[in-house]
């Protein structure tokens, strides 16, 4: 697994986490640690995103 693998599938998991405890509690996590809709949220945001996709990447490797 290379090391981009590795990043982009810890941001899957921090975002599945934070999802989760939206769902569930109704917390954002990412909002409190970092501000609601903050320069910095916005980024860990979309690298979310971006590691989403490039996880899709990774169901069709072999």
């Amino acid at each position: 697994m290379k090391i981009i693998d590795k990043i982009a599938l810890v941001l899957i998991i921090i975002g599945a986490i934070n999802w989760g405890l939206i769902g569930f509690f109704n917390f954002d996590l990412v909002a409190t640690i970092f501000g609601d809709m903050s320069v910095i949220s916005r980024i860990v945001y979309a690298l979310v995103g971006v590691s989403g996709l490039w996880g899709i990447k990774l169901l069709f490797d072999d």
